[in-house]
């Protein structure tokens, strides 16, 4: 009698679980079906958006020519170079900067795509250039298809070089790790939706602040505060460099 009573329960478990289970698995099935037709859409469209990850300036450098030459495109430039250093490298070109942010919540790669991932949504990005480095390969290009991808954002990369040691040094754990990090947060972004509160645009840095309390930019943008706080774009904007 033990047995059957235990048969019985098994029996009841296994039918509790398959209930559970089986609504989960087709909805998960149904959203992978419906990702994966969205991303094909997504890889035959345009460039909408450009995501730039700090750890270099080359990469900044290379971006304020990018905007000059598309400045319709939004970019998002995540953890990088000072504020007022990426402005200079902008005015240096004459590169817009009206359609360029900077998110400074990120603290590390995976940060970049967590924090990155509900701006891009909000602009409706779905076909976006990762702008990064060689140094920064495949982890970066890794954690952007699943996690942007798990959105339905097409992800293709710009490989920039950089000159001496770089920002990023990658290691087989710490990729290991961050996938790993990064396919479980696929799943839970469905329904979170993490916010970072300390977002500007470019065109309005509080540049008076920043000439007034004193910075310093990376070596390789060869740019100088005086430089930067004189310059004739910044003026034209009504900005007045403090004595």
């Amino acid at each position: 009698m033990r047995e059957n009573s235990t048969i019985r329960r098994n029996k009841k478990i296994r039918k509790i679980l398959l209930l559970v289970l089986l609504p989960i698995i087709s909805g998960l099935l149904v959203w992978l079906v419906g990702n994966t037709i969205l991303l094909n859409l997504a890889a035959k469209a345009p460039v909408d958006a450009y995501l730039v990850l700090g750890g270099s300036i080359k990469r900044e450098i290379y971006i304020a020519q990018v905007a000059k030459q598309y400045p319709q495109t939004p970019i998002l430039i995540s953890a990088g170079s000072k504020d007022p250093c990426i402005v200079g490298l902008f005015q240096g070109v004459n590169a817009p900067l009206e359609q360029v942010w900077l998110e400074h919540c990120a603290k590390s790669t995976f940060g970049n795509f967590f924090f990155a991932m509900p701006i891009l949504e909000k602009w409706r990005a779905r076909h976006i250039k990762l702008v990064t480095s060689p140094s920064h390969l495949p982890r970066a290009k890794w954690l952007a298809q699943i996690i942007l991808g798990s959105h339905g954002i097409w992800v293709e990369t710009d490989i920039v070089k950089e000159i001496g040691v770089p920002g990023n040094q990658e290691s087989r754990l710490k990729t290991g790790l961050d996938v790993i990090r990064s396919l479980i947060w696929a799943v839970e972004s469905q329904v979170i939706e993490p916010k970072c509160t300390d977002v500007v645009k470019l065109s309005q840095v509080n540049m008076t602040q920043w000439c007034k309390d004193g910075f310093g930019c990376e070596h390789q943008a060869k740019l100088e505060q005086e430089s930067i706080c004189q310059h004739p774009a910044l003026k034209r904007r009504g900005f007045v460099p403090p004595l």
